[in-house]
């Protein structure tokens, strides 16, 4: 044996102690051990665990979050890679995710909670110079005929997203909309309230929130009416996120931050306005102040949600004083509907942790239903017959159909019916054809029976927008921002036609005045004329 090879094997010992050699090659089990925990986790969290899409998606960031750490402290401490090689490695990645951040930009999340990326650039160029505004000169003769009846709030003239005396075509195949025009507009979540020939809508502009009047059928601008107020989160967006009331020639609008306004409708002139939230000692939620306006016998209904009997609050719609309160609860996102349950009026309001029923004409509370653990409440209910009523919302939650009652000596009580996961209304209300419920739940289009809350299907992946029933139609604007015409039927849904009408988020609710569809983002607005029926046409026209 040569003198090398005996010098490699021999044991060398100092002061008396053996010394091994360090081990070689790299330790590769940890990163594997790393990858297949992760790996094996976010597919439990999307083959195996029952749970709705944003909550998924949240585990997988957080996997994210976790084995990304992980990898680097392996790199750094346990992989035996050469330490020039470790430093490298984790630098060119501290550096990769530097670069990216500098040129990427988060513009506001999904309803499931994903990430919107966007290059820095486009968005500086989009505030620098927003999309031009576009009026069409070619729409068919009867589009200047077409008769449009008032959209005046939230969901329609009757507060429940259905919208009777319009009869659209059944088929956009060989005669789709038509753009009528198109414009940019503010930040925000607002919808389009139309009474005759005006849409009016609430804005963000910088540090102020507009209302804004535009030509129903031209997109012309008649007025703006400006205050001081911002409302800006990085999950929640800019801006604010309600539908005008428009009653007569006077229009009142709540912001973001509580600011309720009334305004002339011809002119935009201030009447009177107030901070709701101020006034009653309510604090702003976490998404800014979603409750649009409700009128009601010359009051004007907000639910600010302070505590001590200003719950609930009513105004006189002419002078903007205070002429009731009633409820302690705090306010979710729902707004305030008139409602009538066990042979009385009521004002339900679906509120944070519960379901309240206040007096039209005093504000007192009725009854109370406790809801949810904390969830945000969104959805309108839905008054199914004189002594029943449906509510749903999303996180998990579900839907219940309630029966109110109330005895000889005037005591409410409020029972289950029956409770069902199989409809949960994260943004959108839900509207009733026959005896079935449509709605999106968990992004999805859900039928479900009335008499047990039974899903009949679920189908067709529109994310988290809105709708609405036209006659026996319906018409869902899809969050990714495409428009489309539904046959719902209890067997399934049939498509009817459907078209793009923005290429980025739509949250917004719509509004459809006559033949006319008023859509919108927190950046554009656009009217489309919408094909109707062959009668309605004629009609239209006096034909």
């Amino acid at each position: 044996m040569s003198d090398e090879i005996r010098n490699r094997n021999t044991v060398q010992f100092k002061q008396g102690e053996p010394i091994t050699r360090p081990a070689t090659g790299v330790r590769w089990w940890p990163l594997l051990l790393i990858i297949a925990g992760v790996t094996g986790f976010v597919m439990w969290t999307w083959l195996v665990r029952d749970a709705q899409r944003q909550d998924r998606n949240l585990a997988t960031a957080l996997a994210g979050i976790v084995g990304i750490p992980l990898v680097l402290f392996w790199c750094l401490f346990l992989s035996r890679l050469r330490w020039r090689v470790r430093l490298l490695s984790v630098g060119l990645f501290v550096a990769a995710a530097v670069t990216l951040a500098s040129l990427v930009t988060i513009r506001g999340v999904t309803g499931d909670l994903v990430p919107i990326l966007a290059w820095r650039w486009e968005e500086a160029l989009e505030q620098l110079k927003p999309k031009p505004a576009i009026f069409s000169t070619n729409l068919p003769a009867a589009a200047s005929a077409t008769m449009a009846s008032d959209f005046p709030q939230y969901f329609g003239p009757r507060r429940n997203g259905v919208i009777d005396g319009v009869a659209l075509a059944r088929d956009w195949s060989g005669k789709p909309p038509q753009l009528v025009w198109r414009r940019p507009v503010g930040a925000g979540w607002a919808g389009f309230a139309v009474a005759s020939d005006q849409a009016v809508t609430i804005e963000q502009a910088n540090g102020e929130e507009v209302v804004a009047a535009y030509v129903l059928n031209s997109g012309a601008p008649l007025w703006r009416h400006q205050y001081a107020a911002r409302y800006d989160t990085p999950v929640g967006g800019t801006g604010p996120r309600t539908v005008p009331t428009i009653i007569s020639n006077r229009v009142y609008t709540v912001g973001a931050t509580g600011w309720l306004t009334c305004l002339e409708l011809d002119s935009g002139k201030r009447v009177w306005s107030k901070n709701v939230l101020a006034e009653n000692g309510a604090g702003l939620p976490a998404w800014g102040v979603a409750g649009s306006p409700l009128y009601l016998a010359g009051k004007i209904v907000v639910n600010p949600g302070g505590s001590g009997g200003r719950s609930l609050v009513a105004y006189d719609a002419a002078t903007g004083e205070r002429v009731w309160g009633g409820g302690d609860a705090a306010a979710s996102y729902s707004s305030p509907i008139l409602a009538s349950l066990g042979g009385a009026a009521q004002i339900l309001m679906f509120n944070q942790p519960r379901i309240t029923s206040h007096d039209p004409l005093t504000g007192a509370v009725l009854w109370e239903y406790k809801w949810g653990a904390g969830q945000p409440h969104v959805a309108l209910p839905l008054v199914v017959s004189d002594d029943t009523v449906m509510f749903s919302s999303g996180y998990g939650v579900g839907a219940e159909l309630l029966r109110v009652n109330r005895d000889a000596a005037g005591a409410w009580s409020v029972g289950q019916v029956w409770k069902s996961i199989r409809l949960k209304a994260k943004f959108a209300s839900f509207v009733r054809r026959g005896d079935f419920v449509y709605g999106l739940d968990d992004g999805m289009l859900a039928c479900v029976a009335l008499a047990d809350g039974s899903q009949r299907w679920k189908e067709g992946r529109h994310g988290h927008g809105q709708l609405l029933l036209v006659g026996d139609l319906l018409l869902v604007t899809t969050e990714g921002g495409e428009v489309v015409l539904l046959e719902p039927t209890p067997e399934a849904p049939i498509e009817r036609g459907r078209f793009r009408a923005f290429d980025h988020k739509q949250w917004n609710p719509p509004a459809l005045a006559g033949g006319w569809l008023l859509v919108r983002t927190d950046r554009e607005a656009a009217c489309y004329q919408l094909p109707l029926a062959a009668s309605a046409s004629a009609a239209s026209t006096g034909l």
